[in-house]
């Protein structure tokens, strides 16, 4: 198994910004100190460069991170402070998830510590999010035609708005977003195939739902790489959430989606998106058994 994972995750940001990424150091570490994963399976992935970012993002939105010539407003609306480090961190992480999906081609499944940054779009960053990794990891492998066709399994409780927009109209890779139906973004994009999900939706319908939607999406697009956002912000803990779904019930929706693409041997690109529970240790503990579980369905 390939993990990717690198030391850069909060010096770059604001003091108020650290104990929500702060999980980012601590899930390794739990993981390791459990014996739940091997040291070697660790990787630090080096910056991904501007010939592999432009194939999805504009030169010119490219050109600003870069530079660090952001306008004030646009950094409001992706909510950080522009610096160097931060824009390193990102391309980290982009090329972090671009070497987990070639890991994944010939070892079934490959994991970012980080990632999911989906309200990232083309030509501009919001909620957080810099550069959209998962579209940038799905363009690198379609440009050296090693896949023919993708597929974004996105169960964060956030719409991935930047790649819905990314892929409109683009038949080679199909996106799919379960989410909390009044959540961020309040303006929703169009995804390939939708599934808004009402305030307080429980683990039950969550899991029924998601087990009826699987070989439905399958069937439909046919991929031959799924690249999953499995974020955690559907945990009844989560103070934005909206949604009661319950630790276990998160880790089911991780085995359903892993056994799915395990048994039709369907390579899967897994990051670990989003997870604001008051307490880090529900975010830790959950984003942890999402390795977990597919440490032992995949036979690691």
């Amino acid at each position: 198994m390939k993990i990717a994972y690198h030391h850069i995750y909060t010096h770059p940001l604001p003091a108020d910004h650290r104990f929500p990424m702060i999980k980012y150091e601590l899930i390794p570490a739990q993981l390791l100190r459990e014996g739940a994963i091997e040291p070697e399976w660790l990787f630090a992935p080096e910056p991904a460069t501007e010939e592999t970012i432009c194939l999805t993002h504009t030169p010119g939105y490219w050109a600003q991170l870069r530079d660090q010539t952001l306008a004030p407003r646009d950094q409001r609306k992706i909510g950080f402070p522009q610096s160097p480090a931060l824009t390193l961190r990102e391309i980290v992480i982009a090329q972090g998830s671009i070497d987990i999906a070639l890991h994944a081609l010939s070892h079934g499944i490959g994991l970012n510590v980080a990632g999911g940054t989906h309200h990232a779009f083309a030509d501009h960053g919001e909620g957080f999010c810099l550069l959209n990794d998962f579209a940038i990891a799905a363009n690198y492998l379609l440009h050296r035609k090693m896949i023919r066709q993708a597929l974004i399994i996105d169960l964060d409780v956030h719409q991935g708005n930047g790649s819905a927009a990314i892929f409109a109209g683009n038949p080679n890779v199909y996106t799919f977003s379960m989410h909390g139906a009044h959540n961020y973004p309040f303006h929703k994009e169009t995804s390939d195939w939708d599934i808004p999900l009402p305030d307080g939706t429980d683990t039950s319908t969550y899991l029924s739902l998601l087990k009826d939607a699987l070989p439905t999406l399958i069937d439909r697009v046919k991929p031959d790489m799924v690249f999953y956002l499995s974020g955690v912000d559907i945990l009844e803990t989560d103070k934005f959430g909206k949604l009661k779904v319950t630790p276990q019930g998160c880790r089911e929706r991780d085995e359903l989606v892993f056994s799915t693409l395990q048994r039709l041997q369907i390579p899967c690109a897994v990051a670990m998106g989003g997870g604001y529970s008051p307490q880090v240790k529900d975010v830790v503990n959950a984003h942890c058994e999402t390795f977990k579980a597919a440490v032992e369905i995949y036979g690691y």
